[in-house]
């Protein structure tokens, strides 16, 4: 029986007050994408406000494609599902076997404190399931808690865009949260990579990549994990 992954992605598309656009990240989205797929897996798109989520328009630029996302763009079927993802209070854990989180900037301002993917978060850990994320997508941990009501990314092991990545991007006085700071403040025991290279971290259920470069290992990691 295939697998089935729910994908969760934002649907805030302003960067702060800088009248810059925002939005997912789109070889987070593409990379995963297609690891899932092409695994026989089922994907189901979600969002706070379903239907088309706001794509970072810096991440299609020229140089940001990748052959996925070269793919995806391609691809009727994919981008009929972009164009019509499922509203996330509408979404169960019970229909699922894992949840993966693209990041983006977005996430930062409406994922981060969402009671909704909270509750799907909290309620995948409690069923023995992965939740899975990637860049600034494990800023949607940070509220989470586990049985004990303690911070579910106290003790474990996790990775996420560094500080020393934003501010690469120029974005550390802009953004609402930096994740490397707010993973450890809950207690995480943040690790990471060079600056844009590939770097996961897998700790019982929670899977976690530091930056772009990372997805498709994120993702790799949490099929592996779903068929061990």
């Amino acid at each position: 029986m295939s697998k089935r992954i729910l994908v969760v992605l934002t649907s805030h598309d302003q960067l702060g007050d800088t009248g810059n656009k925002t939005g997912f990240w789109l070889e987070e989205l593409a990379a995963p994408y297609y690891v899932f797929k092409d695994a026989g897996a089922e994907v189901t798109l979600a969002s706070p406000k379903g239907g088309q989520p706001p794509l970072d328009p810096k991440s299609d630029a020229d140089d940001s494609q990748t052959d996925e996302t070269r793919r995806f763009k391609q691809d009727e079927k994919a981008n009929a599902e972009l164009a019509a993802t499922h509203r996330l209070s509408d979404m169960k854990a019970d229909d699922f076997d894992a949840v993966f989180y693209p990041g983006g900037h977005g996430p930062l301002w409406d994922l981060v404190d969402n009671a909704d993917s909270i509750r799907l978060i909290e309620t995948f850990i409690a069923q023995g399931k992965p939740v899975a994320t990637v860049c600034h997508a494990p800023i949607v941990l940070v509220n989470a808690k586990d049985s004990a009501g303690e911070p579910l990314v106290k003790g474990r092991q996790v990775t996420g865009f560094t500080n020393g990545e934003e501010e690469a991007v120029g974005l550390t006085n802009i953004v609402p949260h930096l994740v490397e700071d707010a993973l450890q403040k809950c207690g995480g025991i943040y690790s990471k990579a060079d600056d844009f290279t590939p770097y996961v971290r897998e700790d019982g259920q929670l899977i976690t990549g530091q930056n772009p470069p990372s997805s498709a290992l994120t993702a790799e990691t949490l099929m592996a994990w779903l068929t061990k």
